[in-house]
């Protein structure tokens, strides 16, 4: 990989007196893996993409056998999912974590680095009542699984949150969480400091934009040169969306009594194609945002309320996956084409030529990319 190392980002483990446990992330720059999608690569070669940029870092949404073996010996950090139709089963039964824990979890380490679970995704806030009230329950469950397998010190149990959370978050300042999820993530956030795990939250732009295109600059989105805000309360200055919304949630927290507590992005990202109501979804402004936001996590800089912290973020998505539902923005979220191809230039090589003109660089890395297939590296 000596070749490739010239032509990507590499990001290092950053060091910190921080209490809370910063085991699941090294570096600053991670992606989700979803697999909604009929035509994409296989594990192996996700691998290999994955190890070609450097990525150290990916959320998948499930535990899948087949790809958690793909992963084993790669050194990738790995964030697996306990999907949203388990938890009340979970929360009731601490023994079917323990099944659960033992069967997707304990036979995969340590070739696997299966650094956390998330349990659910986007549960508080969300359209489902009843799941508000036994993710605490399940969180716990899976955390004491974890210790009567001996692997709590290991495996990290987080829960990550949707914007849906926050009564407001403009300006930063006033970030609060809404009064309907405060019972149930009074008690999450308790349990989180207790056994140090950061707070994850999907925090996307492009969706507030979206939802408010005659009111909100693009620039500000999409880390372009801008005026920006001032938070009139702090005076401190914002030059992008994306580092307020991360403040909002450090406010929100230290409302709580939580304002240590570390702020993790869970996803992020930018669809390159979208309905007709869909504002901003073009291919243009997934490219801007995708590359100012690498760039930025490159930095390892903190937010203007939190400096000394650097942002973390795991960029939504590795794929276009064409058979998620939903509007067509849904689909299209992927920093790869179906094929392996790279869907925009951000930094990355795809593990085949894009229809685009390649530049000679890539053409030296497609000429190893093949040579690599040849000997039986690449399965694609």
């Amino acid at each position: 990989m000596a070749l490739f190392s010239f032509f990507f980002f590499s990001f290092v483990l950053l060091s910190s007196s921080n209490p809370f446990s910063n085991d699941a992330f090294t570096g600053t720059y991670g992606v989700n893996y979803g697999k909604l999608a009929n035509n994409i690569p296989p594990p192996e070669s996700v691998v290999t993409l994955l190890k070609a940029a450097k990525i150290k870092n990916v959320r998948i949404y499930d535990v899948e056998p087949a790809t958690l073996r793909a992963f084993s010996g790669s050194e990738i950090e790995i964030i697996v999912g306990l999907g949203n139709e388990f938890l009340r089963d979970i929360s009731v039964n601490p023994d079917r974590a323990v099944q659960w824990v033992k069967e997707n979890v304990e036979p995969y380490l340590p070739g696997t680095h299966i650094a956390g679970i998330a349990v659910g995704n986007e549960i508080l806030g969300g359209g489902d009542p009843e799941l508000w009230e036994v993710l605490v329950p399940a969180v716990k469950n899976v955390h004491n699984a974890l210790e009567r397998v001996g692997l709590s010190g290991r495996v990290e149990v987080s829960s990550p949150h949707s914007e849906a959370v926050f009564a407001t978050t403009y300006p930063p300042s006033a970030g609060a969480f809404k009064e309907s999820v405060l019972p149930y993530m009074t008690p999450l956030l308790e349990f989180f400091a207790q056994i140090k795990t950061p707070f994850y939250i999907n925090a996307y732009p492009f969706l507030a934009y979206m939802s408010d295109p005659a009111h909100i600059d693009i620039k500000y989105a999409l880390f372009e040169s801008n005026p920006g805000i001032s938070d009139p309360k702090t005076k401190l200055h914002y030059d992008n969306m994306f580092d307020a919304q991360v403040d909002a949630a450090y406010f929100a927290l230290e409302k709580m009594g939580y304002g240590g507590m570390p702020v993790i992005v869970s996803e992020t990202g930018w669809a390159s194609k979208g309905d007709e109501s869909e504002a901003g979804a073009n291919l243009k402004n997934a490219r801007t945002y995708n590359l100012n936001l690498r760039k930025r996590l490159l930095k390892r800089k903190g937010t203007p309320y939190r400096p000394k912290v650097a942002v973390r973020a795991y960029v939504f998505a590795l794929f276009n996956e064409n058979m998620k539902p939903g509007p067509t923005s849904e689909r299209n979220f992927g920093l790869f084409k179906a094929d392996g191809s790279v869907s925009y230039d951000v930094g990355f090589t795809g593990l085949v030529p894009s229809s685009s003109p390649p530049s000679s660089s890539s053409c030296v890395i497609y000429a190893a990319a093949a040579a690599a297939a040849a000997a039986g590296v690449l399965v694609f």
